[in-house]
């Protein structure tokens, strides 16, 4: 049995996660900054929730510090937590940034820089939830693309540091996958366009080469991250998208299911 420390564990993808492990056995904490959030997955799950904003640092401390004591030990942290403000480099207001900042890079930092010693300890895992978009670059995305390509550099870096001392640190890449937060993008894509929220979904994974996944499917593979099934496997950039970084968006137009606008073309 091991203890993991999940952050962002009230919905989506960090919700699965915590259930997954409890279903195997694990001791999981939570942590996010919403208490009715964490209390449901808790009195669903058997988790330990406790409340904190991972974007400040007296907070993160306290929070290390309740769930190794409660626990003994820290085996796993998968540092999810995570917000999303659309918008390109030219168009983010300094607040945009420094939120996205604060929560999706900072916040991972000071989590992994307080949870190391007791990972240390236990030759333990870190698995950080970042995206495709650390790997490819969208239009209207720049700020949260930079910060979650900034997660998993700061992952690799964990690997590379302390790989001797017995710490794995992996980083998975989420396509679109069907959550809370995930809900709520599609609602204000498909208001405007006359589309309810599966229609919505439907189209902005029409040209991935499968369909959005499932948060308990991401689930799968962090808890595999955090498995002696992985012990060879460290610093690794895992996507887990349906192939969508796979293609080649040169070659989409041969592709006999994709139209190709000829107002569009050169």
């Amino acid at each position: 049995m091991s203890a993991v420390l999940v952050t962002g564990g009230g919905t989506g993808i960090g919700a699965a996660v915590a259930r997954l492990l409890r279903e195997a056995g694990d001791e999981v904490a939570i942590l996010g900054r919403r208490p009715e959030a964490l209390a449901a997955v808790a009195a669903s799950t058997g988790a330990l929730d406790v409340v904190c904003d991972v974007s400040d640092a007296g907070q993160v401390s306290g929070a290390i510090a309740v769930v190794v004591e409660r626990f003994g030990r820290l085996d796993g942290l998968v540092l999810n937590a995570g917000v999303m403000v659309p918008g390109g480099i030219s168009e983010l207001s300094l607040d945009d940034w420094d939120a996205l900042v604060s929560v999706n890079l900072t916040g991972a930092f000071y989590v992994a820089q307080a949870a190391l010693p007791a990972l240390l300890r236990a030759r333990g895992a870190v698995v950080s939830v970042a995206s495709v978009a650390a790997l490819r670059a969208s239009a209207e995305m720049g700020g949260y693309a930079v910060t979650k390509a900034g997660l998993a550099m700061l992952t690799q870096s964990l690997a590379v540091d302390h790989a001797h001392q017995g710490l794995r640190a992996n980083v998975v890449c989420p396509g679109w996958t069907v959550t809370e937060m995930a809900d709520s993008e599609m609602a204000a894509f498909g208001a405007p366009r006359g589309l309810g929220v599966r229609q919505a979904y439907a189209q902005v994974t029409s040209l991935v080469p499968a369909r959005p996944a499932s948060a308990a499917e991401v689930a799968a593979v962090v808890a595999w991250l955090l498995s002696d099934a992985s012990s060879y496997v460290n610093g690794a950039v895992i996507p887990v998208d349906g192939a969508a970084v796979a293609m080649d968006v040169g070659t989409l137009p041969f592709d006999p299911r994709v139209e190709v606008r000829p107002d569009e073309a050169p």
